[in-house]
Parts: C-alpha cells; structure tokens; sequence
C-alpha cells in the first residue's frame, strides 16, 4: 500500500493549481497519516505468522494459546484498517472539493467523493463500535465508497484535460 503516495502526489501534482491548500491536506490525510498505519499494521501480520508457524522461542505457549495469539493479531490488522478508513474517508472531502471546482473533471464526481467520506466513516465506525454490524454497514456504503474508483477510472478512460474556451464566453461549468 506504500504505492498510494505516489497516487496521492501525482494527484496533488494534478490539483494544486485548483488549490494547494487543498492538495496539500489530501495528500497529509491520503497518504502521509495512513501509509505509516500500514507498515505497523505489518507488525501484526508478521507476529500473527510467527504465532502460527511455531517458532522453537514460542514452546512456553501451547497450540491453543499460539492460535489465539495470531487470531489476536489478525484481529489487531483489522483495527488498524479501521483506524486507516477514517482517514481514507477525510481525505476524500479535500479531494472531492479539489474535483468539485477543477472544471476539468465533472462535479458530480466530487460531491460522490465527499458523499463517499461519509460511507468510509460510517464503516469505520460501525466495525469498532459495533462490529457485529459491520459487513451489512459495508452493503450499505458500498455505493458512496466506490466514487474514488469512478473518479480514477474517469482519469484513465477520459483524462482530465481543461474545456475549451468558446471565443468572448466562458464554457467552464457554473
């Protein structure tokens, strides 16, 4: 996941002349606060396959105790994700008005960013406060998160070039 910095770059590269302040704090909540969650999230990968693989140090745990110590640090990844969706979700209100007022991607796809902001908050905080809910949560914000792949694919398929100008009038959107 430490490629998203160069996304978030190329993107703040990309919108900075819409707004860098705006650039700026997507790229600070896109990438610079998640990427570092993530390498510590690879913590709890590495000690939940040492648990499972049984290392010679590890014989003062027996069997059971080693299967429920790396389910422990499964489960800690998945918290780490959760920490992470929040910040996937703010990042979204920047780069969603970044979009709204660049004229050269539709502005329907940033109010779907920011929409999406609200569904990555909302599954953040069901699968910590009430985790039992949480995969019927994802159903239903599935549709406001999924803007950030109509956006990219936007940019793939069509580019992000800036409209003509018609001679003595304006054909940027109001």
């Amino acid at each position: 996941m430490s490629g998203w910095i160069f996304v978030t770059l190329a993107l703040y590269r990309l919108f900075k002349r819409v707004d860098q302040g705006l650039a700026v704090l997507m790229v600070i909540l896109g990438s610079l606060i998640p990427v570092p969650i993530f390498f510590l999230n690879a913590v709890n990968d590495a000690a939940a396959l040492l648990f499972a693989r049984g290392s010679d140090f590890l014989t003062a745990f027996d069997k059971p105790q080693r299967d429920a110590l790396a389910t422990l640090f499964l489960r800690l990844h998945h918290q780490g994700d959760l920490a992470n969706e929040i910040f996937w979700g703010l990042s979204l209100v920047p780069f969603g008005l970044l979009v709204y007022k660049s004229h050269f991607l539709p502005r329907i796809l940033g109010v779907w960013l920011i929409a999406g902001c609200f569904g990555y908050l909302a599954l953040s905080f069901t699968g910590f406060l009430f985790p039992q809910y949480e995969d019927k949560a994802y159903t239903y914000t599935q549709p406001l998160i999924i803007g950030e792949l109509a956006v990219l694919l936007w940019l793939l398929i069509m580019g992000a070039k800036a409209p003509a100008a018609s001679s003595g009038t304006s054909s940027l959107p109001a």
